[in-house]
């Protein structure tokens, strides 16, 4: 197999050849031990003439059945998906539409956001943030979706403190109608919501969503928390009331926090699910048979790969993400929604690449070696 030249973050060229384990092969079973979704990506069509939010509606599809015969869910119009950065409310409706369909008409298990994003530009007031939410609730359990409630930049712009907020979540959960999901989404994924819950201090944080959820547990079946900070979700985890489940979004930590401890474990709602899911999916079913050495040996080299696909800043992670699904062949070219593929640079994508044939995730090192050739000589490396 022929060598490549890959840039290292020292600046230097390093010769390298795919050596890896090649990833198990689906379908898997539905996982007994473990709730798990894998938030999905959508593929761009980059053919449609002016228009940069077009997406190639078969291709994103045929990805959410591969999540499905992984034995994931799919978490659908989540950040992963560029939801608010580049997938617009249009797309994000026919996303949860079609996706609806398709999960109906295989069996899959799939959780959809309800986000506030049809919200003209410019102020918003709680109140306008509340009749967003029940909008898209109305949408996505009128599709068949878990409904997973996106924390809000409107309302993260309008709110004065936490007061605010336990007012807009209380007109939404005291009228909801099914179980919804909760989303903690940090300031590192996304700027616009530092401070979320009326607290710059993440435990306090967690403090004021604790004491939410108690008040509305029977309405709130979980909360993703993305936080990028273990100790703060077990001690979260830990806070939450019985029946409110905690579904780790942590891209760093998800391994240990997957597992838990004696008192208790996380969920799985995860981006990077999306391109490690054979893996994850493979890891996942040894640990319904209580094999966690087995667990730790397939999982845990995935996490130097998360680590550099969500590093600062960590919200361009979607092309690390879009980049692999390039690289194993679930689309057929590397160019997203917006043209965000220009967020990450040539040094990056070279260690995401690397470390994916670490891990065990290209299942044709060549054609993986073959499509990064150009990207390579489009740098000006030989």
């Amino acid at each position: 197999m022929t060598a490549l030249s890959l840039p290292r973050p020292d600046g230097t060229l390093r010769e390298w050849s795919p050596s890896g384990p090649r990833p198990p092969a689906p379908p898997f079973r539905p996982f007994r031990s473990r709730i798990a979704y894998a938030a999905a990506h959508v593929v761009a069509d980059p053919l449609s003439p002016g228009h940069a939010c077009a997406i190639d509606w078969d291709a994103t599809l045929a990805f959410r059945h591969r999540l499905w015969a992984c034995g994931l869910g799919v978490a659908e119009a989540m950040d992963t998906a560029q939801r608010g950065m580049g997938l617009d409310w249009a797309n994000t409706r026919e996303l949860i539409r079609r996706t609806g369909a398709e999960a109906s008409a295989a069996g899959g298990r799939w959780a959809a956001g309800v986000g506030t994003d049809q919200l003209p530009p410019g102020p918003s007031t709680v109140d306008d943030v509340v009749d967003a939410w029940r909008e898209q609730l109305e949408l996505v359990t009128g599709a068949g979706a878990t409904p997973v409630v996106l924390a809000s930049r409107a309302l993260a712009a309008a709110a004065s403190g936490p007061g605010d907020y336990r007012a807009a979540y209380g007109k939404l959960l005291a009228a909801a109608e099914t179980p919804v999901l909760l989303h903690w989404l940090g300031e590192q994924f996304d700027p616009a919501l530092a401070g979320y819950w009326g607290h710059r201090d993440v435990s306090a944080a967690a403090d004021e969503l604790a004491a939410l959820c108690a008040e509305h547990a029977s309405v709130v079946a979980g909360v993703k928390v993305s936080v990028l900070d273990a100790d703060t979700e077990t001690a979260f985890r830990r806070a939450l009331p019985d029946g409110v489940a905690c579904y780790t979004g942590d891209d760093f930590h998800y391994p240990d926090l997957i597992e838990g401890d004696e008192r208790g474990h996380s969920e799985a709602l995860l981006g990077i699910f999306d391109p490690i899911a054979p893996v994850a999916a493979a890891a996942l079913s040894t640990l319904d048979e209580g094999d966690t050495a087995s667990y730790h040996a397939l999982l845990d080299p995935t996490v130097p790969l998360a680590r550099e696909i969500f590093r600062a800043p960590t919200r361009y992670y979607k092309v690390g993400v879009v980049f692999l699904a390039y690289l194993t062949g679930q689309q057929r070219h590397f160019r997203m929604v917006g043209g965000l593929e220009s967020a990450r640079s040539i040094v990056h994508l070279a260690e995401v690449l690397r470390l994916a044939d670490a891990a065990g995730l290209l299942p044709d090192p060549d054609l993986a070696v073959a499509r990064m050739r150009p990207l390579l000589a489009a740098a000006g490396i030989p």
